[in-house]
Formats: C-alpha cells, sequence, structure tokens
C-alpha cells in the first residue's frame, strides 16, 4: 500500500508539473497574440505614445548594435577564414561561399543575435516590469483609465523584437561583405559570381525560412522574459526559481524554432 501511495503522489506532482507548464506557455502564447494585435492597431502609435516606444526602441538597438557587429564580424573573419582553408584544401573551393552563407548567415547569426539581445535588453525588461509591478504602476495606470498594455509592455516588446531584426539585417550583410572580400579580395570583378552564389543560396524556400525564423527568434525573446514578469510570483524569495525557469522556457523554445528550421532547409 505504501508503494501505491508514492505512485499516485508522484503521478499527481508530474500532473501538477505539466499543468503548470502548459500554463505558462499558454500564457506566452496569449501575450503573443495580444501583442501583435497591438502592434497592429494604429492606435497604439499615437502622437502621445511614441516618445517612449522610440526611447525604448534606442535603448535596445544603439548600444549593442556596434559591439555585436564588430564581435560577429570578427568570429565571421575567422569562420570564413576556417572554411576558405579548409574547402580550398579538400578541392571544393566551388562550395566555400555556399558553406559560409549557410553556416554564418543562415544558422550562427539569427541565434547568436536573439541570445544577445535576450541576455543584453530583455531580460533587463523584464526586471524593469517586475519592479512596476511591485510599486503598483499598473494599477496607478488603470486608475487613470490607461491600458498598462499599451504603455509599458508593448513598447518593451517591440524595442526587443525591433533589435534582434536589426541586428541579423546588419551583421548578416557585413558577413556577406566580408566572406567576399576574404574569397576574392578588393577585386570588383567577382562581384556578379558572388551575387549569383549567394542568391542561389537564397532560394525562395530558404529565405522565407530564413525570415519566419528570425522574426519567431525576436518575438521568443521579447515576450518570454516579458510573460514571466507579468505573470510569475512576485516575491523576491522565489526570484531565483524563477529565473531559472525562465532561461529554460527561452533556450527551449529558441532550439525548437532552430530545429524546425533546420528540418525544413534540410530535409
Amino acid at each position: 500500500m505504501v508503494w501505491l501511495k508514492q505512485f499516485f503522489a508522484l503521478g499527481s506532482g508530474m500532473g501538477r508539473g505539466l499543468l503548470h507548464w502548459c500554463l505558462n506557455w499558454w500564457r506566452i502564447v496569449h501575450l503573443g497574440a495580444v501583442i501583435l494585435v497591438l502592434a497592429v492597431s494604429p492606435s497604439s502609435y499615437r502622437r502621445e505614445r511614441w516618445p517612449m516606444l522610440a526611447l525604448h526602441i534606442y535603448q535596445a538597438t544603439a548600444p549593442v548594435l556596434l559591439w555585436f557587429t564588430a564581435l560577429s564580424a570578427l568570429f565571421g573573419v575567422v569562420l570564413i577564414r576556417i572554411v576558405v582553408v579548409t574547402a580550398t584544401g579538400l578541392g571544393l573551393s566551388q562550395y566555400a561561399v555556399e558553406m559560409v552563407v549557410r553556416v554564418l548567415v543562415l544558422e550562427l547569426i539569427p541565434l547568436a543575435a536573439a541570445l544577445f539581445v535576450a541576455l543584453r535588453c530583455c531580460i533587463g525588461q523584464a526586471g524593469e516590469i517586475l519592479t512596476l509591478r511591485r510599486q503598483g504602476a499598473f494599477e496607478q495606470l488603470q486608475a487613470e483609465g490607461k491600458d498598462a498594455l499599451h504603455w509599458l509592455v508593448l513598447p518593451r516588446a517591440l524595442a526587443g523584437i525591433f533589435s534582434v531584426l536589426t541586428l541579423v539585417a546588419v551583421s548578416s550583410l557585413v558577413a556577406l561583405l566580408l566572406g567576399y572580400i576574404n574569397i576574392y579580395g578588393f577585386s570588383p570583378w567577382a562581384i556578379d559570381a558572388y551575387t549569383h552564389l549567394v542568391g542561389r543560396v537564397f532560394s525562395p524556400e530558404v529565405t522565407l525560412i530564413f525570415v519566419f525564423k528570425t522574426f519567431f527568434f525576436a518575438l521568443i525573446v521579447a515576450l518570454v522574459p516579458l510573460a514571466s514578469s507579468l505573470y510569475d510570483p512576485v516575491d523576491p524569495g522565489q526570484r531565483a526559481s524563477t529565473e531559472l525557469q525562465l532561461l529554460l522556457r527561452l533556450f527551449l523554445a529558441l532550439l525548437l524554432i532552430q530545429m524546425v528550421s533546420l528540418l525544413g532547409n534540410y530535409s
């Protein structure tokens, strides 16, 4: 009888854990749907909201753009050189451009940008939301007849999304430029051949997968920390476990998106 009670207790604990896990992801999905609706609503961009939105976008993008571009360029030069030398040594130099574009631009830069923005910006924004909850800012806005999601959450979510998209776009262009210089030097005569090779990699299907992957990376790193700060306990004593759960959700979601994109590109 003792083992039977233990079995039922274990099953009950697993059931509660699964229910809590499903509830957390439902909250993230629901918050994402609300944020997307607000993002396409013209009322979200009224004149009185523009300064706050612009401030958050600037704070989330400008301080990290130069650093991330420089770091990705440095890492890109090393990776491009390794790929080019290896491909040349194996007699596969004609595939060097395709390997560089697929490995660096399609796979590494979007994932690195998402992780960089999440750790540098979005988790900090979630801490700001949690502090505002403790200070009663949400209740104060509701008493003034204002929507807290419009004024506090939406600007931070859009800032995180914009930051990831900007970092990926700029770093991808820099990586393509570095790839050309490492393979062909500074000669302008290979531009047509290089753009043809890059265009062959970016087929319509691959381009669509790349765009959707980058967008969902940006959406995940913006929403998961904000959802945690909105719905998880405010008690400081529980924040350590909550932050670990936040990081776990974030990495699992990014890993799932990356796996789906790999299946779409190479299956």
